[in-house]
């Protein structure tokens, strides 16, 4: 992910001969330095001053593919010489407020006041921004010990995720579960509302593509798995095969038709002959979106999701455990394998609900961690997002073995105030589970969306 770090000031000050830049330009490099160390590729420029300035670094960083512009106030900087340029611009703008020094004490050197004063600059630009509609985001603190550096860097994945979306590309394979409804989104909509294409893939051209998969590449995807994944006592050598010449099959018609994310009704496997269970946990692994049963609009929202947190997972709420104030996730057999907590076996599936060979599927259990539930939904008037800060809890001994599963738990609700306050809201019983983000990060991907945001906590 790509940041342009924006440094604003001031004119006035270069008029007037007032000697601070040098201290401010390593300070600006300074934070530049902390981005990077964070794993954000960052494009700076020279201080923007006036609004040509900010003109010209604002087109370097949309050329140089930047996710999210951060801006820092190196001082006071007049609202109105920005204000324009950042409400022209696609990319989103959050807003870093600190300043070079922790402390200002009545024994503090006056000479500080001029390179510790932009916060006022800030309180100009954002209540210019908030005035004209524009969305952003602001982590204030001191740099070095606060965590405001790391909340900007939490901004900007999901900026990044929400960037992502309109270049979503969806196909269903089998078309989607007869009479779900809660997930069932008209793909005209979705293309004008937010950019994503959700296709039905042609089970012919599916079929035709299983034909090109030799004895060759199975037998090595299959030595593959060994060398990944334990097997258990009960897979059968021909099953499994065809298992993972299905899985090739959907892996080589992902990149033809190049899908960002793909869904499977199990009921209806058209052109495979056996439901790829396996296959959509690796491609969540890679960073390709999945969700079950033909519900492309929450695996559109896992694809967008992905691009930027890749411990994101499809996941459904299966059981409650009222006693103990948590709830069993889990599917019939898909998870991003990256978010596994131990080693996937590989297992025939206890019951064939499909129309295909028996399937299989490479069960673990979800990895402790905090995160955050996310669910989209349609309402009324328009797609909605809900968002539940959670817990996934360390796994322990347990009778799950041919099962995904994972327990979370809400921040602060219990299971029954957590239930009752998804089904108020309208939540689809399929969602998404995002390690390490926080709720405050993905309020801000809703707002970059225009999305109705909920948070539940």
């Amino acid at each position: 992910m790509k940041i342009g770090l924006l440094p604003l000031y001031i004119k006035l000050y270069d008029d007037i001969g007032l000697d601070i830049r040098g201290t401010l330009e390593a300070f600006y490099e300074k934070i530049a330095g902390m981005f990077r160390d964070r794993g954000f590729s960052v494009e700076t420029c020279g201080f923007c001053r006036v609004r040509p300035e900010f003109e010209q670094a604002v087109r370097a960083f949309e050329e140089a593919g930047a996710d999210a512009i951060v801006t820092l106030h190196m001082a006071y900087s007049p609202s109105l010489e920005s204000l324009d340029v950042l409400l022209g611009t696609d990319l989103p703008v959050i807003i870093l407020d600190t300043t070079p020094e922790e402390e200002f004490t009545r024994m503090q050197d006056p000479a500080n006041i001029n390179t510790c004063h932009g916060i006022h600059g800030v309180m100009d630009m954002c209540s210019m921004l908030k005035q004209r509609g524009k969305p952003y985001a602001i982590a204030a603190g001191y740099y070095e010990d606060s965590d405001c550096v790391d909340r900007v860097c939490g901004f900007v994945r999901a900026a990044a995720a929400a960037r992502s979306l309109s270049r979503q590309k969806v196909g269903l394979i089998g078309g989607s579960f007869p009479g779900m409804g809660d997930f069932s989104v008209d793909p005209a909509e979705m293309r004008r509302r937010f950019g994503v294409i959700i296709e039905n893939a042609d089970g012919g051209e599916l079929a035709e593509i299983g034909k090109e998969i030799t004895d060759e590449a199975v037998e090595e995807e299959i030595r593959s798995d060994r060398q990944r994944f334990a097997f258990s006592d009960s897979v059968v050598r021909e099953e499994y095969a065809m298992s993972v010449k299905s899985c090739l099959q959907v892996r080589e018609f992902i990149a033809r038709k190049g899908y960002t994310a793909f869904s499977v009704n199990f009921l209806n496997v058209d052109g495979l002959v056996s439901m790829p269970f396996i296959e959509a946990c690796k491609a969540m692994e890679r960073g390709t979106g999945y969700a079950g049963e033909g519900d492309g609009l929450t695996a559109a929202f896992t694809g967008a999701l992905l691009c930027a947190y890749p411990e994101t997972s499809f996941v459904e709420i299966f059981c409650p455990d009222w006693k103990n104030g948590t709830l069993f996730l889990s599917h019939m057999g898909e998870m991003n394998y990256r978010i596994a907590d131990d080693r996937p076996v590989i297992t025939r599936a206890g019951t064939n609900f499909t129309c295909g060979s028996h399937p299989y599927a490479g069960y673990s259990r979800m990895k402790s961690g905090r995160g955050v539930y996310v669910n989209v939904s349609r309402g009324p008037e328009d797609y909605e997002l809900l968002l539940a800060p959670c817990e996934m809890e360390a796994s322990g001994p347990d009778r799950f073995g041919g099962s995904m599963r994972g327990w979370m738990k809400p921040e602060s609700l219990s299971t029954a105030e957590f239930l009752e306050a998804l089904s108020r809201n309208g939540a689809t019983h399929h969602s998404s589970f995002v390690y390490g983000a926080t709720a405050e990060e993905l309020e801000f991907f809703g707002r970059l969306l225009s999305m109705k945001t909920t948070v539940v906590r």
